[in-house]
């Protein structure tokens, strides 16, 4: 596919099957699901379900900021969930990722998650457009309006 570009950055878990991190395509930034992994260590975070949401949404912030954009940049997350009843619990811990310009959301009950963890994020973000330069030759200038 024309213009696909797969991004990895090591700041962030490396994926544990046959998938890119994240894919660039038309100024999108699309980043696979993220389960909870400490990027320091590479171990699962066994923890609560806010200590896991934490784990997911911070993986996500490093490789949106790694691709560079912010967090306001988030365009849409899809959140699975093992146990819907935990949605309330997942907000809490959520809301403080997306304090100005929350994404679309999607969040549902998955029947099994991988590794048996609690919860899975996946994102779409949009890429902050980049002002093309054009290299001027040197010693060249712009001219100057004549007065008449």
């Amino acid at each position: 596919m024309a213009g696909k570009k797969v991004f990895h950055t090591g700041r962030a878990p490396e994926p544990k099957g046959p998938y890119s991190q994240a894919v660039i395509h038309d100024g999108l930034l699309y980043i696979s699901g993220q389960v909870p992994v400490d990027n320091a260590t590479g171990e699962l975070v066994r923890g609560t379900i806010e200590e896991e949401t934490d784990a997911v949404l911070h993986n996500i912030k490093i490789i949106t900021e790694e691709a560079g954009a912010d967090m306001d940049c988030v365009l849409k997350v899809t959140c699975y969930l093992a146990d819907i009843h935990d949605f309330p619990r997942v907000n809490e811990v959520y809301e403080r990722y997306f304090l100005q310009y929350p994404p679309a959301r999607t969040t549902l009950q998955a029947g099994k998650l991988p590794l048996d963890v609690q919860i899975e994020m996946d994102a779409i973000v949009a890429l902050p457009q980049r002002k093309r330069t054009y290299p001027r030759p040197h010693g060249s200038r712009r001219p100057r309006n004549k007065k008449s």
